[in-house]
């Protein structure tokens, strides 16, 4: 799962620093969620270190009576623009000292190379499956990982225009898992009536608002 909107209105891509929590809007998500998997054979609720994440996870597990756990392997991937803006045109690609980070999307040369997100994930996922076994996991992470995991797991190429990644706010990157092998990824938005039209996939940006939120 993707956690919730966040409380960011300076537009910062905050990354993984520290004190970014959800907006009123994104623990309305994290309960939609919660209420959506209420039913569900959920019995290990797991999330990233980050606040967000953690905020999202806990209705969740509460709704199943479950403590939450964490896994560093769910973190955010690493990002040298962390704790700047990165807007439409008024953001950190506007300065020339910056353009020397964008010289290989193909690794990316901006951040974690998308092949350590993949190994990390996996694990993540097998550990999540192996403490539910015969029953379900919850694990909450950010949309770069998750995307990237179900890109590896689904055979894409793993660079990749952001704007077309699937996966929304709030949103189930769901996989099946026959023994220790996955068979199926499925995905859904149970809270997508919720999510700002502008941070739906294939969304145009807008400039100078929300220019971060739900990185």
């Amino acid at each position: 799962m993707r956690h919730g909107e966040v409380h960011n209105p300076d537009g910062v891509l905050y990354g993984r620093k520290a004190g970014y929590h959800l907006s009123d809007l994104g623990r309305r998500m994290a309960d939609r969620v919660a209420e959506h998997l209420a039913e569900r054979d959920v019995t290990h609720v797991v999330a990233s270190p980050l606040e967000r994440a953690q905020e999202t996870a806990t209705p969740i597990a509460k709704a199943h009576g479950l403590d939450l756990a964490t896994d560093e392997r769910l973190i955010e991937a690493a990002n040298v623009f962390e704790g700047k803006t990165f807007g439409v045109g008024d953001g950190a690609l506007r300065k020339p000292a910056n353009w020397k980070h964008l010289t290989n999307p193909f690794r990316p040369s901006w951040g974690e190379p998308y092949i350590e997100q993949v190994v990390r994930m996996m694990r993540a996922l097998d550990a999540a499956k192996d403490a539910a076994r015969g029953h379900e996991a919850v694990c909450v992470s950010h949309q770069l990982p998750i995307w990237i995991v179900r890109s590896f797991v689904e055979k894409r190429r793993l660079w990749h225009d952001p704007r077309r990644r699937q996966c929304t706010l709030a949103s189930l990157t769901t996989f099946t898992y026959r023994g220790d092998k996955i068979v199926s990824v499925g995905y859904s938005e149970p809270a997508r009536d919720l999510v700002p039209a502008h941070l739906l996939a294939g969304a145009k940006p807008v400039k100078g608002g929300a220019k971060a939120f739900g990185a």
